[in-house]
């Protein structure tokens, strides 16, 4: 039986010796601010928090976690500028994490933080040129070679200004 602990703003810390009696469940949410993006991109922002259902079993001198991240970024689009959500969603997250050997992860306190993990796959799957639809057609484009009108029902012509010339 799988033990369940509710996290809320909290970073996404796996605590090994509650993994020697049984499995972990994590759900809650991590504020953007605890993870941390430092994205240069105006037309992205990241301030809703991350929704996360983690799931984390021990394999001999590993750790297995499986589960859902998501996450609604804040966007302008970059061909007509209107701000829309974008929902990040990593539905099948899954990341073997080793505990011994050279590729092993940083334990603390005998305590892993998932933070800087979640991080680095949820900034691999900003959009790099955010749209609000696939099909977007971008700003209106103005309209060239009509006449401007002066006025009601009259049309200047923009000869007449030359016409006005004396030589």
């Amino acid at each position: 039986m799988a033990r369940t602990e509710a996290q809320t703003f909290m970073p996404l810390l796996i605590n090994l010796r509650h993994l020697e009696e049984q499995d972990l469940e994590l759900k809650g949410e991590l504020p953007a601010a605890e993870l941390e993006f430092d994205v240069n991109d105006p037309m992205i922002r990241a301030e809703k928090p991350l929704l996360y259902e983690l799931k984390v079993q021990q394999m001999d001198q590993s750790l297995l976690v499986q589960g859902k991240l998501h996450l609604a970024l804040q966007c302008q689009c970059v061909r007509c500028l209107k701000a829309f959500e974008y929902p990040l969603d990593l539905a099948a997250w899954t990341r073997h994490l080793a505990l011994e050997g050279e590729e092993k992860v940083p334990v603390v306190s005998d305590c892993v933080d998932l933070t800087p993990i979640v991080r680095e796959d949820i900034l691999l799957e900003f959009p790099q040129h955010p749209l609000c639809e696939v099909n977007c057609s971008g700003l209106p484009k103005p309209e060239v070679g009509k006449a401007k009108t002066a006025g009601p029902g009259k049309q200047k012509s923009t000869w007449a200004e030359l016409d006005k010339l004396k030589f």
